[in-house]
């Protein structure tokens, strides 16, 4: 089994219900969840111009290959909502692959690691409080080094 960091992210309707939600309809024979970060809010980095996000990171293991979970994620958020329609824009449910064990991943549909996880507080904060030592696989910084580069974003922990 690979053990996996994913993103989730909400910042329409019941914001925390879509994130318990997504945890699970993630669980099944082949992705055990195997611990969740807090939960933390977070101004919008992009489109600013939308509510707030809810944050957290959950490690997984799985024995599904990275396009295989893309595929699994992209339906889960699909059936909790998820209408593409502005880039950027406000979701009821974002789930992004962060890490994938220790892969580099290159596709025109999945790269991993997430190519803008070191610029992103939202992201940094609750995986430090999962794995501060863990370290990027192209860039060697620990996820507690990239997070103090981050300081200047707002991003608050609620639970």
């Amino acid at each position: 089994m690979k053990k996996v960091y994913l993103s989730l992210g909400s910042n329409l309707g019941d914001r925390e219900t879509n994130l318990r939600r997504a945890l699970e309809l993630l669980a099944s024979p082949e992705v055990r969840v195997t611990r969740v970060s807090s939960t933390y809010e977070s101004e919008p980095r992009d489109l600013r111009n939308q509510p707030w996000f809810l944050n957290i990171i959950a490690e997984i293991e799985t024995t599904l290959f990275p396009l295989q979970l893309l595929g699994r994620i992209q339906k889960i958020e699909k059936e909790l909502g998820r209408q593409r329609v502005v880039d950027k824009g406000p979701r009821t449910l974002d789930i992004d692959i962060v890490l994938f064990g220790n892969s580099v991943i290159e596709t025109p549909r999945l790269h991993v690691p997430h190519p803008r996880m070191q610029d992103r507080r939202f992201v940094l904060e609750p995986l430090a409080e999962l794995a501060p030592e863990l370290c990027h696989p192209l860039t060697r910084r620990t996820i507690r080094e990239m997070l103090a580069a981050t300081a200047s974003q707002k991003v608050s922990r609620i639970t």
